[in-house]
């Protein structure tokens, strides 16, 4: 009985050994099993971030906005149940998506077809081992790094989510851009993130493009009077009515330039929505936004260490959640390969710790 449990184990072993090459990572990039990792992939994708970073100069040669359009997939992913990818999911017949809520309407229809091309090129170099949720992450900092910003490094695997939130969950993650200071530093604060955090990661509106009904409500009927006048001068021109629905640069100095000029704005009273320029008037957040205006390195290094914070808000890892084969839909029963062959893995070294 005993030789034939031997034997067993070793198929097993041999064949976990072709499926991944490595069936765990160092001991020294890992403090815990289902820990976030620099090294996540070094085994199972080693060209992963060569893969998402490639394909998106090419696509940012021709389509810059999409850079923005990243970075904000990933805030709204985080934001609302956690960087889990659930952001991506389609509805189904429990109830309409994340995608369906008000907030996220506006979401460029391009980074959703962005993070699926990433999802084929991964797979093809790599089975499906990697998960959306890491992708968009992944996408995020790139979109960062390409526009000029900061490279910093993001720690990965996390796994996808079953489950996407309710219509009124998804609303109160995400507040208005008509929302002030106080509001936005209590969501926050569900997260654990506090006001540096805040400002830090509000400096995300250094590039893209905002609708004109996200910020009339400051100039009609009558301009809100901590907007500079020569700025809502302008802004009238872009936004002749209320329901226009045209659209503005965030930051009209550098609009495709990741950079602190976002800052400037704000100390010009020049930001769009109440959600920016209110940062700049609360005793809380305000000494933070005018440090940044100045010191565009301390920026870089703050905005950084908040997206790596933000960026492991109520992440699955372990065997909890799935890595979906299709980010916009869950897998069939459940399971993706890869967690098959983690549970063969650890039914595996169950047996061996018997012997």
């Amino acid at each position: 009985m005993a030789s034939s449990s031997s034997s067993f184990l070793l198929f097993l072993v041999f064949s976990l050994a072709l499926l991944s090459s490595s069936t765990s990572e160092s001991t020294s990039t890992l403090s815990d099993a289902n820990d976030l990792s620099f090294t996540f992939y070094k085994s199972k994708c080693p060209n992963l971030e060569t893969i998402v970073r490639s394909h998106l100069q090419k696509a940012f040669a021709t389509d810059i906005g999409l850079a923005a359009g990243l970075l904000r997939l990933h805030f709204h992913d985080c934001f609302v149940q956690g960087c889990d990818a659930s952001v991506l999911l389609d509805g189904s017949a429990s109830g309409p998506s994340e995608k369906a809520a008000p907030p996220n309407l506006t979401l460029r229809p391009a980074a959703f077809k962005a993070i699926n091309d990433l999802r084929l090129l991964i797979d093809q170099a790599c089975g499906q081992v990697v998960s959306c949720a890491d992708v968009v992450a992944l996408a995020a900092r790139d979109s960062v790094a390409l526009s000029g910003g900061p490279n910093y490094r993001v720690p990965l695997g996390r796994r996808d989510g079953l489950t996407f939130a309710t219509r009124n969950a998804t609303l109160a993650g995400l507040p208005a851009p008509s929302s002030n200071a106080s509001t936005l530093l209590a969501v926050l604060q569900k997260i654990d993130l506090d006001a540096e955090d805040l400002v830090a990661l509000s400096g995300g509106h250094t590039i893209g493009i905002a609708h004109c009904t996200s910020f009339t409500g400051r100039l009609y009927p009558s301009q809100d009077p901590t907007m500079n006048e020569s700025f809502a001068s302008g802004l009238r021109l872009t936004c002749p009515a209320a329901d226009t629905d045209n659209t503005t640069a965030l930051d009209r100095r550098t609009p495709n330039a990741f950079d602190n000029k976002y800052y400037v704005d704000l100390v010009n009273r020049e930001g769009l929505f109440t959600s920016d320029q209110d940062l700049l008037s609360d005793p809380r957040t305000g000494p933070f936004v005018r440090r940044y205006a100045l010191d565009q390195p301390l920026f870089f290094a703050r905005f950084a260490a908040s997206m790596v914070k933000m960026g492991e808000v109520g992440v699955l890892t372990g065997n909890s959640g799935e890595i979906r084969a299709n980010c916009s839909a869950r897998n069939a029963g459940g399971k993706s390969v890869w967690s098959v062959v983690e549970e063969v893995e650890e039914v595996a070294a169950e047996t061996a710790a018997a012997f």
